[in-house]
C-alpha cells in the first residue's frame, strides 16, 4: 500500500525527533517512488549510462541517512532534498566521465520531458548544471523551483507547499525559469 503524502510527513517528523524507527519504517515506503524518481533521470541519459537506477536510489538512501541534523518538513520538502542529491551524484558522475576521456562525449538528457509541451532538446548535463547555478544565483526561489519539477518531478501544488507559496506563484515562476534556462543553453 502506497503511503499517503499525510503519512509520509508524520514518518519524517518523526524522524526529525530521533525516531529511527520512523526513518526505517519510511525507507521502504518510498523506495519506489525514489526508483521511479531515478529512472526517470536515467532515461534522459545516454543508453549505455554505467549507473543503474538501484544505484542511485542506495546512494541518493545513504546521503540521506548520514544527514545530520534532519529537519523534514513535509513530503515534498524531502523529495526536493532527494531530487538535489540524484542531481548531484548525476554531476559528479557526468563530470567522472568527461574527465575520463579528457572532454569527450557529454551526457545527454533532455529539458522538455517535464511538461511534454515542446519538441524534445538535447542538452548537456553539465551545461544544465552550470545554467541552473547560474539562475540561482540571479533567481534562488526560481532555482529551487527547477530543481523540485524537474530533478524530482513534484507537481506545482508540491513545488507550493515546499516553498510556501501559491501555486500560480510557482507555475509562473516555472514557465520563466524553463524560458530563461532553454535561452542560456542555447548559446
Amino acid at each position: 500500500m502506497t503511503p499517503t503524502p499525510e503519512e509520509i510527513t508524520r514518518m519524517l517528523i518523526a524522524w526529525n525527533q530521533g525516531d529511527e524507527r520512523a526513518r526505517d519504517e519510511l525507507m521502504p515506503r518510498i523506495y519506489d517512488e525514489l526508483r521511479r524518481l531515478a529512472r526517470a533521470h536515467l532515461r534522459r541519459e545516454r543508453a549505455s549510462h554505467t549507473l543503474q537506477p538501484t544505484a542511485l536510489v542506495h546512494e541518493v538512501f545513504l546521503r540521506l541517512v548520514d544527514q545530520s541534523p534532519v529537519n523534514w518538513q513535509s513530503r515534498a520538502h524531502f523529495f526536493g532534498a532527494a531530487a538535489r542529491l540524484m542531481r548531484q551524484i548525476l554531476i559528479n558522475h557526468a563530470e567522472a566521465r568527461r574527465a575520463a576521456k579528457r572532454g569527450g562525449d557529454a551526457e545527454r538528457i533532455s529539458l522538455s520531458d517535464v511538461d511534454h509541451s515542446t519538441v524534445k532538446q538535447e542538452i548537456d548535463l553539465i551545461a544544465l548544471n552550470e545554467a541552473l547555478k547560474k539562475l540561482e544565483r540571479i533567481d534562488p526561489q526560481q532555482g529551487r523551483i527547477v530543481e523540485m519539477r524537474y530533478f524530482s518531478g513534484l507537481t506545482i501544488e508540491e513545488v507550493a507547499e515546499a516553498l510556501g507559496v501559491a501555486p500560480a506563484t510557482v507555475k509562473r515562476e516555472w514557465s520563466v525559469a524553463r524560458a530563461w534556462l532553454r535561452r542560456e543553453l542555447s548559446h
